[in-house]
């Protein structure tokens, strides 16, 4: 049995999203994917669905889709306090819909995103190894555009598991201010020593020219020496980047696949969900980490999803 759903609202900006579309860099694709590795993978793992399967990604205002089919769902990530039939659901526990019955997920309360699993996954065609939407290039996901209201999502076939709940210890919470770690470089050298005190010490916001793409900050100015621009080079999820202006900007999920501007750092792979759930005005702290503690604190997490069952409950 297939789990069918009818989009009846397509809420701000709700799209299908996997783990992404890597290998294509060096072509000018960029990977998109989710931007909340973790709570994606979560997600899928509560309705029994390999890590990588797509879902769909909702930012700030969440869609409303009528099931025309039983199937079984999870939400995770940002708090929207979803409902089924009026009745708030609990986020981060899979659950059962019933042919007939209709989820509204709505507004975000805390955070930005949320992740909406479906068991079976979600049946469109895979564009170059994966299902994710990369809106600016109008391919990928559903027909290559974000949700639209009529839209009818078609599942692989159902998948009953247990319900399970993430243990609360590993639920994340999201705050109006964070602390994200970042590894330094590769251009550091071509900024004076006080801008990189400054990046690392002082205060920057999240402005409201934040999407996919990237997030531009406001904070202090960062000097450069010799100028901001470079040889252009790939840049990598979480490069930052500074051009002339001195204001810093987080590239993401759909950001361009080469920049010449200079990178002061790159959020780590860990901190990288919590950067995807920063509002505006979010106000962002850095610090320095090594290269090893980013790749002990990324083998950290893997090791959390992989034996993610072991703290699921019924």
């Amino acid at each position: 049995m297939k789990a069918i759903l009818k989009v009846v609202k397509p809420g701000l900006q709700t799209t299908i999203q996997d783990l992404g579309r890597y290998g294509y860099q060096q072509f000018g694709i960029s990977p998109s994917g989710a931007m909340d590795t973790f709570s994606m993978q979560v997600a899928n793992i509560l309705v029994g669905n390999p890590n990588g399967e797509a879902v769909l990604e909702a930012a700030v205002i969440g869609p409303e889709v009528e099931a025309l089919s039983d199937v079984v769902i999870a939400i995770c990530g940002g708090d929207f306090t979803p409902k089924v039939d009026g009745e708030e659901v609990s986020m981060w526990k899979s659950f059962l819909i019933r042919k007939g019955q209709v989820l509204t997920v709505g507004h975000c309360r805390r955070g930005a995103r949320a992740y909406i699993a479906f068991g079976g996954g979600i049946d469109v065609p895979f564009v170059l190894s994966s299902k994710s939407t990369f809106l600016n290039g109008k391919f990928g996901g559903f027909e290559g555009r974000a949700l639209q209201k009529g839209d009818v999502l078609v599942g692989s076939p159902l998948i009953r598991k247990p319900y399970k709940r993430l243990h609360p210890e590993l639920v994340p919470q999201y705050a109006k201010e964070m602390t994200i770690r970042v590894v330094i470089g590769p251009h550091e050298d071509r900024f004076t020593e006080e801008s990189i005190h400054r990046f690392f010490s002082e205060d920057f916001v999240v402005t409201h020219k934040a999407n996919r793409m990237g997030y531009q900050l406001k904070g202090p100015k960062l000097e450069h020496i010799g100028g901001p621009d470079i040889i252009s080079d790939p840049i990598p999820f979480g490069g930052i980047q500074v051009p002339a202006s001195g204001q810093p900007i987080i590239l993401l999920a759909d950001r361009q696949t080469t920049g010449g501007y200079t990178r002061i750092g790159t959020v780590i792979s860990e901190d990288i969900p919590k950067v995807a759930q920063a509002v505006p005005d979010t106000i962002l702290h850095f610090s320095m980490v090594s290269v090893e503690e980013a790749q002990r604190l990324y083998l950290k997490r893997q090791i959390v999803l992989k034996h993610l069952h072991l703290w699921a409950a019924k």
